[in-house]
């Protein structure tokens, strides 16, 4: 753990090599990308162990949703930074004749990076990939719910790395509490709601912009056209990977009654294939991440019918992958964020319905639409405000690199992946340039006669 009193003198020796001007170099920058490339290939396995051995995740799911994204945002960052990195010009209106007008983007300086636990390599090194492409100095502070991991990168990047360029922070909420009340020039926090409230009343005393990247109740519909065996494989794999800890996943199910009672056959079938008939057993099911969620979690399982599922072991922090039927929006399961492996399901008839279910809650991190009718469709993405999801798929949409992520409204603000990354740790920093001559008088006082003129112009 690090020492709440080292903090101001770490972030001091950041803002030192930050005004050296050396992180501002493209060809640096590119460097820095290769070698925590090359830190993430190196120790790819020690890695996947280490995430294994913090709840039990399954090395195709670290790589597939963790490592594998971040080599992805890497080469697309090496491959385009270049060219992301030039000074773009812009036209000039005829107020500014004659003169040359370019933005140029440069780092903010010092950026805080504070990651969750539920994907710890992915949410902590995904936008450092951005802040070190921007050209900034970085603070990471990783989950103390994932000690092997955290610890594992904080003793990697010390070796790879320079402390005073990047360095990992391990210790509690008081460390991150300590860490936001310094002077950064970012901060990006991924996490709760309630912490993230928190993190934009500190920020908000100095005006140091930040990104947050929440969550939320995130809705999953279905309706009577779409392909309900597909459907619910797909709902049920971006459901339940990650034993549901994952901010994107399908928070509750909507469903039409026709189709309903056919659905959910689909669905513990799914499960099923995936998982076995005792999921428990299954090497590729993951655990709770400890005792304090896995109990919140048990409270939740009281809801409705219980469709599949609905076993636990206080032991080993296992929760079956759960289908509730019968819930109430009045339910202790939908006034909060689940976050765990278990899906209430609602019913919906009409558009209208659906729509209503939905605004009930605050504007949500994902959402997801399975259906063949163009118009219920366009009517959804139309009428509902989200950020981000798919149709006819869960999570997928997370690996492209071309489609930024972010919430809106109570699930956060502030996008990344691919470029957005690059952006959101990047100022754009506007320049006109005129020449001496010609000096054209007809902004200078006295003004008589000139107003007509501008207005013309101005026009």
């Amino acid at each position: 753990m690090t020492a709440i009193d080292q903090l101001p003198d770490y972030l001091a020796k950041q803002k030192t090599y930050f005004s050296t001007g050396e992180t501002k170099s493209v060809a640096f920058r590119i460097r820095q990308l290769r070698l925590l490339r090359e830190l993430l290939q190196d120790h790819e396995s020690d890695l996947i162990e280490a995430v294994h051995k913090d709840f039990k995740k399954p090395a195709f799911e670290t790589y597939a949703t963790e490592l594998g994204l971040i080599f992805n945002d890497i080469g697309y960052a090496i491959k385009n930074l270049d060219q992301w990195a030039k000074p773009k010009s812009v036209p000039s209106p005829i107020v500014n004749f004659p003169s040359k007008n370019f933005i140029i983007t440069e780092p903010y300086g010092c950026a805080l990076i504070i990651a969750p636990w539920n994907y710890p390599l992915l949410l902590s090194l995904q936008p450092l990939v951005g802040a070190l492409a921007a050209g900034n100095t970085i603070i990471l502070k990783p989950s103390e719910l994932t000690p092997h991991t955290s610890e594992l990168l904080a003793s990697l990047f010390s070796k790879y790395f320079q402390e005073e360029y990047i360095r990992v922070v391990l210790g509690a909420a008081e460390t991150s509490k300590a860490l936001v009340e310094l002077d950064f020039d970012y901060i990006f926090f991924t996490g709760s709601n309630r912490v993230g409230k928190s993190i934009m009343r500190t920020a908000a005393e100095r005006i140091t912009p930040l990104t947050l990247e929440l969550g939320g109740k995130s809705p999953c519909i279905v309706d009577e056209t779409a392909n309900l065996e597909i459907s619910a494989k797909r709902i049920a794999w971006g459901k339940f990977i990650n034993a549901g800890q994952t901010c994107v996943a399908p928070d509750y199910l909507l469903i039409q009654p026709s189709i309903k009672k056919e659905f959910l056959g689909y669905l513990k079938d799914s499960i099923e294939q995936l998982y076995g008939a005792n999921p428990e057993e299954s090497e590729d099911y993951p655990r709770i991440i400890n005792q304090a969620h896995f109990e919140r979690l048990s409270n939740l399982l009281d809801a409705g019918t219980t469709v599949a599922g609905g076993q636990t072991n206080a032991e080993t922090l296992y929760i079956a992958p759960t289908v509730i039927d019968d819930v109430t929006k009045d339910d202790p399961v939908m006034q909060e964020e689940i976050f765990g492996p278990i899906l209430p399901v609602l019913e919906f008839n009409t558009l209208e319905e659906c729509v209503e279910i939905i605004h009930r809650h605050p504007r949500p991190l994902a959402l997801y639409l399975f259906s063949n009718t163009q118009s219920f469709e366009d009517a959804i993405l139309e009428r509902i405000s989200f950020g981000g999801g798919a149709i006819n798929d869960t999570i997928t949409q997370m690996g492209n690199h071309h489609l930024s992520f972010g919430g809106v409204g109570a699930s956060g603000f502030g996008s990344y992946h691919g470029k957005a990354s690059f952006d959101t740790f990047s100022h754009q920093k506007s320049v006109m340039k005129k020449p001496f001559w010609p000096d054209v008088p007809l902004r200078y006082a006295p003004y008589d006669g000139k107003l007509g003129i501008v207005k013309k112009i101005l026009k």
